[in-house]
């Protein structure tokens, strides 16, 4: 299976029961693809301690950043 180059995909926090050291809430977090977690009702997101790890989907919610944030947020995640 070979893997398509996507656009970086952000997620707003908008709950963390039971996770509250790992994601803050309110907190634009970069989301990793992966349609397997995806499919189970999870995302892949890189959280407090720097690594990926899955969170319940409804944890989140996607936006869209501007074109001029874009690069500050990828700088910050890399």
């Amino acid at each position: 299976m070979t893997m398509t180059h996507r656009k970086p995909r952000y997620l707003l926090c908008v709950r963390n029961e039971g996770y509250e050291a790992s994601l803050e809430r309110r907190k634009v977090y970069r989301g990793l693809p992966n349609s397997k977690a995806e499919g189970h009702g999870l995302v892949r997101v890189i959280d407090e301690s720097g690594e990926d790890y899955l969170y319940p989907a409804d944890f989140f919610v996607a936006i869209d950043l501007p074109k001029e944030a874009a690069p500050v947020f990828a700088a910050a995640q890399s």
